[in-house]
């Protein structure tokens, strides 16, 4: 399978405080599946290191109160179309992140709060019928 993969998951230096989260479990699918790493953040303009950000209704906001949902929607619609060129067979994406959560996302409090939802790019590719897993779920593939 070729499975389109949360930069971050695979040891990429892109998350928003510049870290990764290197996961020896989704890297060891590589023996099996094709894995392409993606990062909607980046992809959308963000920078890296970047204010942190969460998503509160449909909207995604940083820390210091900025609006960022333009920058995740324009990075969540390029990584769809990256998943369609590609033609990946589904996606494993991080876990409670605003671009990349799928069940469970942080409610943009910044309180460590998470509530019912699903990341940008989780929906979107949702929303088109792709299998969205995270690093909880990557024993399913």
């Amino acid at each position: 399978m070729r499975i389109l993969v949360s930069a971050c998951l695979l040891g990429l230096c892109c998350r928003y405080d510049g870290g990764s989260r290197g996961c020896e479990k989704v890297m060891a699918l590589r023996e099996r599946h094709e894995l392409i790493p993606v990062c909607g953040e980046q992809l959308g303009g963000l920078p890296t290191p970047r204010p942190a950000c969460e998503r509160a209704g449909g909207r995604v906001v940083s820390c210091e109160g900025v609006d960022r949902t333009a920058e995740y929607t324009l990075g969540a619609q390029q990584a769809a179309l990256l998943y369609e060129i590609l033609h990946c067979d589904c996606a494993l994406l991080k876990a409670r992140s605003p671009m990349c959560g799928r069940g469970q996302i942080y409610d943009g409090t910044f309180s460590g709060t998470l509530s019912e939802g699903n990341g940008v790019l989780a929906q979107l590719l949702e929303e088109r019928g792709v299998r969205v897993y995270t690093e909880d779920e990557q024993e399913l593939l």
